[in-house]
């Protein structure tokens, strides 16, 4: 009996044992379903740095637009064609799925992974800051778009939401981030693949973004963006040590798009635009050097937006922008200073003359880019440069030198364009419209949500891309 006994529970023994590892077969390692709320937050991080430093022509047409580039054999975003690539489709896709979603879920994450309850709180209001970028650039890229119920799983078909109230709710959250952030606890720490949990950091980027968004909407409501322009410009950035700077590796996949795009594809499709080429050569600009190379006879040429240019004719970008290792500036001191700079001239309290704003702007974007303040102060006393003499009102003139400032960041580039109305761009040579001022609204949203997509259409006067934004009144 006691034999039988033994074998028995041998017997029932191996069965759980076989039974266990059974079920350890069942388990995928490598897609685990359960995600600490600090590897959601880098991997949104990153997701957000990617898509704004891509030059796919798939996703990431901004720098076309803002004729920094132009392209060489294949022409139809230069010529303002969204839909052949199905473009908003994927810029819609990965801003919601691939960053929202997982800001979102870190944030779900976050109290059960954090015990400490300032470091929470920290965390809390970074990836909410996050957030509140990310809906910035969808509103200012299609107008109305689904918010109070787009990140909730259990509603497939989300209504839209009216823009300027999305908006002003944003400003509200940002509000509410910058109380809640103490830099007496930390935060992500090494998680944070920008500024690496430095809280105080994170709270002057908030007052910067504040800025922009504020400055936004000087024309659509005046008395709002001084109030938010005023509370927000003594706690933003007041050098490039604050500037917001994603770094990527050396190591696909999380090399610079830009070396993607341009080396590791093998291809030859742009070449800098003759508009952003011109511009510069014209003051004699320090920052040619740093952007472009010389052309084949030893000068700088850009070329003709829209047209079938050829690649060895044509400066390229430098070396130094197709590194793999090569980072991307998500917002920076420079455009602070232009903004204060607009400020002073709108009559907004923020503290010194537009000209001093403006000159300090130009400082710290020629010195971000290798340059030397002696380099500056050389380029501010000619005439087409120094606030004084240059050519246009002073709208064109902080445009001209802001749109110069932001180089390579496409996306900024063209709302400024929206924003201001200057520089003018140049007509590609076979645009399909006149210059976009948002885009249509995804294909997939027009064919599934259709009902929330009619009424969006509706709301915002017509899916065109030239119906302009709520903020956009001149």
């Amino acid at each position: 009996m006691k034999k039988i006994i033994i074998i028995a529970a041998g017997i029932s023994l191996f069965t759980a044992c076989s039974k266990d590892r059974l079920a350890k077969l069942n388990i995928d390692e490598k897609n685990p379903t359960i995600v600490p709320s600090q590897t959601l937050f880098s991997n949104a991080q990153k997701n957000m740095a990617n898509i704004l430093a891509d030059a796919n022509p798939n996703d990431n047409i901004f720098r076309l637009i803002s004729q920094q580039w132009t392209q060489t054999t294949y022409t139809d975003e230069s010529n303002y064609d969204l839909n052949t690539r199905t473009v908003p489709d994927l810029w819609w896709g990965i801003l919601y799925r691939d960053c929202l979603r997982d800001f979102e879920e870190a944030k779900k994450l976050i109290p059960n992974d954090v015990k400490d309850a300032g470091i929470m709180a920290n965390e809390l209001a970074i990836a909410d800051i996050h957030e509140v970028y990310v809906y910035f650039h969808l509103i200012n890229t299609f107008g109305d778009i689904p918010y109070t119920q787009a990140l909730d799983a259990t509603i497939l078909f989300p209504a839209y939401d009216d823009a300027q109230t999305v908006y002003y709710d944003l400003l509200d959250r940002l509000d509410a981030d910058i109380a809640a952030l103490d830099a007496s606890s930390e935060s992500f720490n090494g998680a944070d693949l920008i500024y690496g949990g430095d809280v105080t950091q994170w709270k002057k980027f908030a007052n910067s973004l504040k800025l922009v968004m504020g400055m936004e909407i000087s024309d659509s409501d005046p008395a709002k963006a001084k109030s938010v322009v005023e509370s927000a410009s003594a706690g933003a950035f007041t050098s490039n040590d604050d500037n917001a700077v994603f770094n990527f590796l050396t190591a696909p996949p999380n090399t610079n798009p830009v070396w993607v795009n341009l080396v590791q594809s093998g291809r030859d499709d742009y070449v800098p635009a003759s508009t952003i080429i011109n511009i510069l050569k014209d003051r004699n600009d320090p920052r040619l050097p740093a952007y472009f190379t010389t052309d084949r006879n030893g000068g700088y040429s850009g070329g003709t937006p829209g047209d079938g240019n050829t690649f060895a004719i044509f400066s390229h970008v430098t070396d130094a922008q197709e590194l793999p290792e090569a980072p991307y500036t998500i917002l920076d001191y420079a455009q602070v200073e232009f903004i204060l700079a607009e400020a002073v001239e709108r009559g907004m309290n923020v503290g010194g003359t537009a000209e001093e704003h403006y000159n300090e702007a130009i400082t710290a974007s020629i010195e971000d880019w290798g340059g030397t303040t002696a380099e500056a102060t050389t380029y501010l006393a000619q005439p087409s440069v120094n606030y004084a003499t240059a050519q246009g009102t002073y709208k064109q003139k902080i445009a001209r030198q802001e749109y110069i400032a932001l180089y390579n960041r496409g996306f900024d580039a063209w709302t400024l364009i929206r924003r201001l109305d200057y520089p003018q761009m140049a007509v590609p040579v076979t645009a399909l419209s006149d210059f976009p001022v948002r885009f249509t609204y995804p294909i997939l949203e027009q064919n599934i949500n259709a009902s929330n997509y009619n009424a969006a259409s509706t709301a915002i006067g017509g899916d065109e891309v030239t119906t302009k934004l709520f903020w956009d009144k001149y």
